[in-house]
């Protein structure tokens, strides 16, 4: 199936459940990127500022970039001026930064916190608790130019299904717990982004509201060294 093929499979397939399909594209050429915007795709995923920095330039401008990879406090200006969402948010210092980007840019950057669910220590992520810590400080109530919209999670590399599926219920349960004591009024606070293309059907039945599915569309990674960022 070509790449046109996918995308059409995957959207008929996880759309029709309102789930969002964000096409991870990282480490494919702009290329492969056009060719799955002329399916129809216009969410996709970088893991690296620079490879995200040096495709937007080249594409289509109603792309809606989302940075899941993790992410450099020093990095965040390079970005700012157009990323769509910021899904790997994993501390206080790199939120007050990208609001600070994003008053430069006069803008409100959307972001979600990332949420350690996994079972590995090379994962990044907010811990449950300081995930509370976080929403409660006074410095985040002083954040302007940022909007927290949801949660994001990834699962422990080859687990169990069962496993997983329990990983992933615990980041729903952690959602529905936030929402009723931090975002009550905000209807802005609705995305859990979990499940990738081995365990997207999985996080789909546990509440997921976008998926990020990379070499299920794109194919083997095309490895190439990005310029230092």
């Amino acid at each position: 199936m070509s790449i046109a093929d996918k995308i059409l499979k995957y959207k008929s397939e996880i759309e029709s459940d309102g789930v969002k399909l964000v096409a991870v594209s990282k480490n494919h050429p702009a290329e492969a990127v056009q060719e799955a915007y002329a399916a129809g795709q216009r969410v996709f995923g970088e893991n690296l500022v620079q490879e995200m920095v040096d495709k937007q330039a080249q594409l289509p401008q109603d792309i809606e970039w989302h940075l899941i990879g993790h992410l450099q406090s020093n990095k965040v200006k390079y970005i700012a001026p157009f990323v769509k969402l910021i899904e790997s948010v994993d501390s206080l210092k790199l939120l007050k930064e990208i609001d600070k980007q994003a008053a430069k840019n006069n803008r409100v950057i959307d972001c979600l916190l990332q949420i350690y669910i996994a079972d590995e220590d090379t994962k990044f992520g907010l811990q449950f608790d300081e995930a509370v810590e976080l929403l409660r400080s006074e410095e985040f109530a002083e954040l302007k130019h940022i909007r927290i919209v949801g949660l994001m999670g990834i699962a422990t590399n080859n687990a169990t299904e069962k496993q997983t599926q329990v990983e992933f219920n615990e980041l729903k349960v952690l959602f529905d717990g936030f929402k009723l004591s931090f975002f009550r009024k905000a209807d802005y606070f609705k995305e859990i982004s979990m499940g990738m293309s081995a365990d997207y059907k999985l996080a789909i039945e546990e509440g997921s509201t976008m998926v990020r599915i990379g070499s299920n569309i794109f194919g083997k990674r095309v490895i190439k060294h990005w310029k230092a960022e």
